[in-house]
């Protein structure tokens, strides 16, 4: 039996995308034919009714998650490295399956705003260093965060109030800026800004991007500001308070080293169902064959669901069916992934219909799993 293709983890403009807008991601999405789609932005929720409709009207399953930056202070006081392999104690964290147009609680707006302001402010930190910086080294950039968002905003057809700038919208606006010179100057003023000769081709527009990024947003840059991170336990609590469902992104062999808190598996699905985390995301294309095998197989026999995504977060169009890096999805693991996403589709059906959905808003897991699946099938099934 041939899965439809679903995939639980898209970044949809106007947070920085493979795609120019929302509708060219539904537009893919068909042309793909993806039968449940799964936005995972950072800082805000205002595109989600747009991505609700558009999918809907295009025959795809929407499926609704959040993704956050979060610091566990006891992780980062023993120097445990988690899911961001430069940061002791520092966690991306999703929530999955949420309800992205319920009036939120009190806590719960409050953690939204500080979360927004939080980005905001220091998004137009980086971008007043980094235009000093640039005009400094006699490369005038012209920049202010106001410009960049409206540029964003534009891009992505959406109303700028919906933009929070990210590191990566900061350094497409500065590669541009490079792009921008005669081509005989690029090279130069890139090694002006740098300090040191480029090592990325300026006409290669994403390596420049990264390279940017690298260079002079990260720690120790000129334009680095530290980021202001949600303490994990509120981070956990908003998901629950958008009756989502707590979910732990696993980097894997997605860095250099395997984090000992991601490994062995068993390990980390020991350290998950401590924290009542009961499902957990691969990006594949990070990773290799073998090793997604492992956390699929390792995960689920605790009881843990596994789903996959693809993020499409930089400006490379890699497929929305999930793959790995070296080949194709195992079949188990496609199977387990498509077992989850069904499972997060019946989530948001059954909490919409005030039913209990696979957690309850302690956490708790409460569904049946073999049931939620089945509906989830049925739902995805039905606009497959």
């Amino acid at each position: 039996m041939t899965l439809p293709v679903v995939n639980t983890h898209v970044h949809v403009p106007p947070n920085f995308s493979a795609y120019a807008t929302p509708s060219e991601v539904i537009s893919e999405a068909v042309t793909q034919g993806v039968a449940a789609l799964g936005i995972s932005n950072f800082y805000d929720q205002q595109v989600y009714e747009r991505f609700d409709a558009e999918a809907r009207a295009a025959g795809i399953v929407p499926l609704f998650g959040l993704e956050f930056i979060t610091l566990d202070p006891e992780l980062e006081a023993s120097g445990v490295r988690v899911n961001d392999p430069a940061n002791p104690g520092r966690l991306y964290f999703c929530g999955k399956g949420i309800n992205p147009f319920k009036t939120k609680p009190d806590a719960a707006a409050a953690t939204a705003s500080a979360i927004r302001e939080g980005n905001d402010a220091r998004a137009t930190a980086m971008v007043d260093q980094l235009t000093a910086h640039f005009d400094a080294q006699g490369v005038s950039a012209d920049l202010d965060a106001d410009a960049i968002a409206a540029a964003v905003a534009q891009r992505g057809d959406v109303p700028v109030e919906w933009v929070s700038l990210q590191e990566r919208h900061i350094a497409r606006a500065y590669q541009e800026v490079i792009a921008g010179l005669p081509e005989g100057e690029q090279a130069d003023a890139l090694a002006g800004v740098y300090g040191a000769p480029a090592q990325a081709d300026p006409a290669d527009a994403v390596a420049t991007q990264g390279e940017i990024r690298s260079k002079l947003i990260k720690a120790g840059t000129p334009g680095f500001v530290p980021e202001v991170p949600l303490d994990f336990a509120d981070a956990y609590a908003y998901v629950l308070a958008m009756d989502g469902i707590p979910t732990f992104p696993i980097l894997a062999d997605g860095a250099a080293e395997l984090s000992p808190f991601e490994w062995p598996p068993a390990t980390l699905a020991a350290h998950l169902l401590e924290r009542k985390v009961y499902a957990a995301e691969l990006i594949p294309i990070r990773n290799k064959a073998e090793l997604v095998s492992e956390y699929v197989e390792a995960l689920t026999a605790a009881g843990i669901i596994v789903m996959a995504g693809t993020e499409h977060n930089t400006l490379d169009r890699i497929p929305l069916d999930p793959a790995c890096v070296d080949g194709p999805l195992p079949e188990a693991a496609r199977a387990a992934f498509y077992e989850a996403t069904c499972i997060v589709a019946a989530h948001q059906h059954r909490i919409a219909q005030g039913e209990p959905g696979y957690v309850n808003a302690a956490g708790d897991r409460v569904g049946d799993r073999a049931e939620l699946a089945a509906l989830g099938a049925q739902l995805i099934g039905e606009n497959a």
